[in-house]
């Protein structure tokens, strides 16, 4: 067993097997935490970053201090992704959570477009390391509480078994109470799965700027100064601009599509906004419990959205059994 505190407690104290919620959800939907996708928490660096960050926007300051190991980068991001994905299905499908938290290493790999290779499962013990050495000094509310305190990303992880190749099988991670405070308040949005996609920074960390303050609404306009900063870049800004142009004309952000506009403003659309009608159809209790059946473990809100969307985007037809439409939609899937 290795990894940061392996008690899997801040005092100390071990934890019992049954503290700990087993992330067991097949294809949870991607969520993240709002404090992550507005704020330059992780780094773009593909280097060790060891770098103090102060950071200020607004009302929030941040100070971000890596471990020897360097600072926690975006990439890393996706084990928090994959917690709070898992937690967030639980609460939607009315199941007791925790922030200690079981996991199969093989399923976050996968759930997170990563590589299940023997480097795979060491990226991901790096990945954790950083996580638990990155701490985050900030006054940033979350759950309708404002405090200011010190924390890391996770407070502990600990690898449970091992295969005899040396590949870890099952792992222990507690998350920050912060963080935790998050997910319970549901200050969290959800991402798409081509998100996972993404392997440069710089791009990943515009889909989460323009997911967070974009969204739905038709357009998201910023300046190219106010972007270097809430992207975290540490590139001079002639560089960021031409980084931009080049995205804007690879065009790989799913979901938004950016584009110049004069006066160094970068706009943010939505590639497609889909609006439900009124008379979208209305699902009984029975149907979604039927659907949990065919689909266990899946998060059956999200399906539900899902559906919904199918319905509009392929014109909206009325429905004299939305129920077996939906129910005959996820036997398919």
């Amino acid at each position: 067993m290795s990894g940061a505190n392996p008690t899997g407690s801040a005092m100390g104290q071990p934890i019992s097997q049954g503290d700990f919620f087993v992330c067991d959800f097949f294809a949870a939907v991607p969520k993240h935490d709002l404090a992550a996708m507005e704020h330059p928490l992780f780094s773009l660096s593909t280097r060790p970053d060891r770098r103090i960050l102060n950071y200020t926007h607004n009302d929030a300051e941040i100070t971000i201090t890596p471990s020897v190991k360097g600072r926690a980068t975006i990439f890393d991001a996706d084990i928090l992704i994959f917690c709070i994905s898992q937690l967030m299905a639980a609460i939607n499908a009315g199941k007791k959570t925790s922030r200690h938290l079981t996991l199969t290493a093989h399923d976050l790999l996968l759930a997170t477009g990563r590589e299940t290779s023997g480097d795979g499962y060491k990226r991901l013990r790096d990945a954790f390391e950083r996580l638990a050495g990155t701490r985050i000094t900030t006054n940033i509310t979350t759950g309708a509480l404002e405090t200011t305190s010190g924390f890391g990303l996770i407070e502990s992880w600990e690898i449970v078994r091992r295969t005899r190749a040396g590949r870890m099988v099952s792992v222990s991670v507690t998350l920050s109470e912060w963080l935790y405070r998050a997910v319970l308040s549901k200050s969290v949005l959800t991402l798409s799965r081509d998100y996972f996609s993404l392997r440069k920074p710089l791009e990943r960390r515009l889909y989460e700027l323009a997911r967070k303050h974009c969204g739905r609404q038709p357009v998201w306009r910023v300046s190219v100064e106010t972007l270097l900063k809430k992207s975290g870049s540490t590139s001079p800004r002639r560089v960021f601009r031409a980084m931009l142009r080049e995205i804007i004309t690879r065009d790989p952000l799913p979901e938004y599509t950016l584009v110049e506009e004069p006066g160094d403003i970068i706009a943010v659309r939505p590639q497609t906004l889909v609006d439900l009608p009124e008379r979208a159809p209305q699902l009984s209790p029975e149907a979604l419990e039927e659907a949990r059946r065919l689909a266990p473990g899946a998060d059956i809100y999200a399906l539900e959205a899902d559906w919904r969307t199918m319905w509009a985007t392929s014109g909206a037809p009325r429905l004299l059994s939305p129920d077996k439409a939906f129910l005959g939609w996820v036997k398919k899937r």
